[in-house]
């Protein structure tokens, strides 16, 4: 029985150990915050090309994700985004931020999938899907 024990405790960290790991970015400040993750979620993908990772916006955090928005340097996102897309990140966008700034649904970049509300889709992704939370 001992041993069984020992086996079943075994076989359980050395699973944990191979999971995948789940980050989920809270971008909601603006293009300069985006500016700063996009880089960094780059990065992370190269020190850990299985993780699995997904940016939620809400806010100003949108802004990049419409048609046109460009960084401070004046460089469109659109091609990181797309990128990024091809590398499994998955971009959500707020609805209620859509219609609080009356932005139709069509502004938004097609690699995007818009949810209805940024926090609770921050807060399902922590408590019911098991991601890591990070604010760049």
């Amino acid at each position: 029985m001992k041993r069984m024990l020992v086996l079943v405790l075994g076989f359980i960290v050395a699973s944990a150990a191979w999971a995948q790991v789940k980050v989920v970015y809270h971008l909601n400040e603006g293009i300069a915050q985006a500016a700063r993750a996009l880089p960094n979620i780059r990065n992370h993908l190269t020190a850990d090309p299985t993780v699995k990772i997904v940016v939620v916006t809400h806010g100003p955090g949108i802004d990049f994700l419409l048609d046109g928005a460009v960084s401070p340097k004046g460089q469109p996102f659109s091609g990181d985004i797309a990128d990024l897309v091809a590398r499994g990140v998955e971009f959500r966008v707020c609805n209620n931020t859509l219609q609080n700034r009356n932005i139709s649904k069509d502004k938004v970049a097609m690699e995007a999938q818009i949810v209805p509300s940024g926090v609770a889709e921050v807060a399902r992704l922590q408590a019911k899907d098991g991601f890591v939370y990070l604010r760049p």
